[in-house]
């Protein structure tokens, strides 16, 4: 028996694909058609808002042509595809030519004629609504998210806001946007969706204001200051059939997400306990150190460790306490301490105090550690009393890990969804409590 294999991300299946499909498997016996999985695309820099790795693994298993279906999921798969599969040839489009010459060493490497006149990326740009998005402040996260922006389909910055007219400015020029404004309002008119990244304290307004002339709402941690506020503009949102998400971009990375998704398949059985810790030194005057503008590690480093926290153990903890070392009437240090009905958690922010920067997660089997920076994870482990158990994960975490939340945001307004399921509106505004009750010194202890 003669076996072909064929690779492609296959997303919008088309009249291209299929002749590709039907050329391949003219070549021999039997088809293996290998589709790239979300991760791997993801590693290549293909954010894609349509259809992910099941659907397109439906799509060509519906074609007829492919006797198996695989998923590509790591860099190097096709060599070990074609010496666990004993294929005898490797079929791919034109368009690739000479790339996968390589591939000769273990099978014969066919070039395949390419459908001219048709492609993905042709009928994505057709097909598929760019949403121009505004972005609101023009410090280090902002000039941050607009190159990422550039990853993602479908998302395009097209104006910025900041009340500092000559700020706006550069932040135009620096970046090649279309327009920009000291005026909200006019801001306003030229976005579909809006990005707040201004200072903390502005964020309600912003919001707000954004949601009330129709736009969708992508608003940097911490999200909200208030939970009162948290829940209005959450309502409107919803009632407005408007998109409003928290711009936690852990809740959103490939990594957190399997991390997740292994401990609550009891991988290392019941939690009992997570702690989590993040800081960074700051020295010189800053907003973060500028209790008038809501500085502090609290509010700083809060909102990411409470994400994880509540992921993992839900919203509902019976009492948190709170214990901070203040310089100027700024915690430089906080550490928090939740209790659940079944397990606890905590965390260590500092400003001012260096800490370790790794999470754990403990259970009646095991435990998953993530090493510093945690929230950028790209690598961690299970960890088991049988050190043979063990098993590591890799995963890239490409860029400053926005292009994450954009792609998510961006999705959610294209499929007309309302919710996310990596960050619920209940758990944001669960996050939002905690903070809350931190700033009104609920159980709070200065050391």
């Amino acid at each position: 028996m003669k076996k072909v294999i064929t690779y492609g991300t296959f997303d919008l299946l088309h009249e291209g694909h299929l002749n590709l499909l039907r050329r391949a498997k003219d070549l021999g016996d039997y088809l293996i058609v290998g589709v790239t999985s979300d991760s791997f695309d993801r590693g290549r820099g293909k954010l894609n808002v349509r259809n992910n790795v099941l659907e397109r693994v439906e799509a060509v298993k519906t074609t007829g042509y492919a006797d198996e279906v695989i998923i590509e999921d790591y860099l190097g798969q096709k060599i070990d595809d074609i010496q666990r599969y004993d294929v005898n040839i490797f079929a791919i489009g034109s368009d690739w030519e000479g790339k996968f010459d390589y591939l000769n060493e273990y099978c014969k490497v066919v070039y395949l004629p390419r459908t001219e006149g048709i492609s993905s990326t042709m009928l994505r740009e057709q097909s598929e609504e760019v949403y121009s998005i505004g972005v609101v402040g023009s410090g280090r996260i902002a000039k941050r998210f607009i190159p990422e922006s550039k990853f993602v389909n479908s998302a395009n910055v097209t104006a910025v806001y900041d009340p500092n007219k000559d700020n706006a400015e550069d932040l135009r020029n620096r970046f090649g946007i279309k327009a920009f404004s000291d005026k909200f309002e006019d801001f306003l008119e030229e976005v579909d969706a809006v990005y707040v990244a201004s200072p903390h304290l502005t964020h309600y307004e912003y919001t707000k204001k954004a949601l009330y002339a129709g736009k969708h709402v992508l608003c940097e941690i911490p999200f909200m200051l208030s939970a009162k506020n948290a829940r209005e503009l959450y309502d409107y949102a919803e009632t407005h059939n408007l998109v409003l998400l928290e711009a936690s971009k852990t809740a959103f990375c490939p990594s957190f997400n399997h991390i997740v998704t292994l401990v609550k398949s009891g991988v290392i059985g019941d939690v009992v306990d997570v702690k989590t810790s993040l800081s960074k030194m700051v020295s010189s005057p800053t907003r973060e150190l500028d209790s008038k503008q809501a500085g502090g590690a609290m509010n700083e480093h809060a909102p990411l460790n409470m994400m994880a926290i509540v992921r993992l153990l839900g919203k509902d903890y019976e009492k948190v306490d709170f214990y901070s070392k203040k310089e100027n009437d700024v915690d430089v240090y906080t550490k928090v301490h939740i209790c659940y009905p079944h397990a606890t958690a905590s965390m260590t922010l500092g400003i001012g105090v260096k800490t370790e920067g790794n999470m754990i997660i403990s259970g009646t089997k095991g435990y998953v550690y993530v090493p510093a920076p945690w929230w950028l994870t790209d690598f961690f482990e299970l960890r088991y009393e049988d050190q043979s158990k063990n098993k590591k994960f890799f995963y890239s975490f490409d860029g400053d890990g926005l292009r994450y939340e954009i792609q998510e945001f961006i999705s959610m307004i294209y499929n007309h969804r309302k919710s996310s399921y990596k960050l619920r509106r209940k758990e944001s505004i669960a996050i939002t409590e905690i903070i809350e009750k931190y700033n009104k010194k609920e159980n709070y202890k200065e050391i």
